[in-house]
């Protein structure tokens, strides 16, 4: 049997590149193209190398996890060792799913012409076996993966929010509520709701404790100075809920809103912090509400 060394360098350049395009996508990180094509090549000319016993430490399971990092590294660029370990046990899990679905349709379709070597697994058979291999098991890891994070934990629905508003700084836990779809109407800008009392540091409590009269029309528990200040940059939303069909928030843009998880942190500028003038929770676990579209 015949086997080009062209033809290895590119049946695993191609899996390599599913497979990395596979992991990403399940972590939702940034994928970048290139990055994945050139960390795809360092695996398949290690595959080439090992191929053709260059060198006999080629074979070496240190070695190969080492590479693993290596292409993770130049693939996605982690920036922390718990990103880093996450990533590597995602990318072996979808290589192993990848590996079975492919050798199972070579199998079926010519398996007297499989030949393994240095653990590699060649043979005559066209490129695009190889393709439609990768591409079954592409799907079945996707949708495998997607319906386990749909099993949402206790420990996903929480965050941790800081609302920077009029110069001032609040941080809070946010319970991050899928049926939140609330948006300013006039320029569909997404709204986050918390407590006012929360906000006590940041909004005059001529406000924040008037909010029914005010959104009712009366002026009258605001002083002047602070009218002329802030009336004009409140926004009345609408929101419909179990029991209030036609409810009214008043809310005020915030100057921005980190919101942190244990992996990274992303600030968003563009959104409007709705005031609550009750507790959300009777025990406190946390004080505001975020949209799943800001996560």
């Amino acid at each position: 049997m015949t086997i080009y060394i062209d033809v290895v360098l590119m049946e695993n350049l191609m899996m390599n590149f599913i497979i990395l395009l596979a992991t990403g996508l399940i972590l939702k990180e940034k994928i970048k193209t290139i990055r994945l094509l050139f960390a795809s090549l360092l695996g398949a000319i290690y595959s080439v190398v090992s191929y053709l016993s260059i060198l006999e430490i080629y074979s070496s399971m240190i070695l190969k996890i080492i590479l693993s990092i290596v292409i993770i590294y130049v693939a996605f660029n982690p920036q922390t060792m718990k990103k880093m370990w996450k990533v590597l046990l995602i990318f072996y899990l979808t290589s192993f799913v990848f590996g079975g679905a492919a050798f199972a349709l070579i199998y079926i379709v010519k398996p007297q012409e499989i030949l393994m070597k240095n653990g590699l697994f060649l043979g005559t058979y066209p490129l695009k076996t190889i393709l439609l291999g990768a591409i079954i098991a592409f799907v079945i890891i996707m949708t495998a993966f997607t319906v386990v994070k749909t099993k949402i934990t206790k420990k996903d629905m929480f965050c941790e929010i800081e609302i920077e508003l009029n110069g001032k700084k609040v941080k809070t836990t946010a319970m991050i509520d899928t049926g939140n779809l609330l948006k300013e109407p006039i320029t569909n800008t997404p709204v986050i709701v918390v407590e006012h009392t929360l906000l006590y540091d940041c909004i005059p409590k001529e406000i924040l404790n008037h909010l029914d009269e005010l959104l009712g029309g009366d002026f009258n528990s605001v002083s002047e100075e602070v009218k002329e200040e802030y009336i004009a940059k409140l926004k009345c939303i609408p929101f419909s809920s179990l029991g209030k069909q036609n409810g009214m928030l008043l809310g005020i843009r915030a100057n921005s809103i980190k919101i942190r998880d244990e992996e990274k942190q992303e600030k968003k500028e563009n959104v409007i912090v709705g005031i609550y003038n009750k507790s959300l929770t009777k025990r406190g676990e946390y004080r505001a509400l975020i949209g799943i579209e800001l996560i």
